[in-house]
């Protein structure tokens, strides 16, 4: 049961925390990438994400960042309203797969 409600999780950056302006960090890719549509980035586990969160794109100066626990599901939907896909990364932002 433990392993069913662990993979019902994810993590993700989240832009300005508590903010009015808060929302998931997502990524445009440049032309020529790999992957050609708007994309957020998840992780299953913490420790995951911050290893990335290095070596992510971030504006450091005007923004805030923090690493959330968040219902798949719920991530899901958030991006589809965007019009976003999710992938499912590892520590050095390598795609493990796409989660739908």
């Amino acid at each position: 049961m433990d392993t069913d409600i662990k993979e019902q999780w994810v993590y993700v950056v989240v832009q300005d925390p508590e903010t009015s302006s808060e929302e998931l960090m997502g990524f445009a890719p440049p032309s020529g990438h790999e992957v050609k549509e708007p994309f957020i980035p998840a992780f299953e586990t913490k420790e995951e994400a911050q290893q990335c969160f290095l070596i992510m794109p971030k504006d450091l100066m005007t923004k805030k960042y923090e690493i959330q626990a968040m219902i798949k599901e719920d991530l899901i939907s958030q991006a589809k309203e965007r019009g976003y896909k999710i992938f499912l990364m590892d520590e050095k932002s390598s795609i493990k797969k796409e989660i739908e």
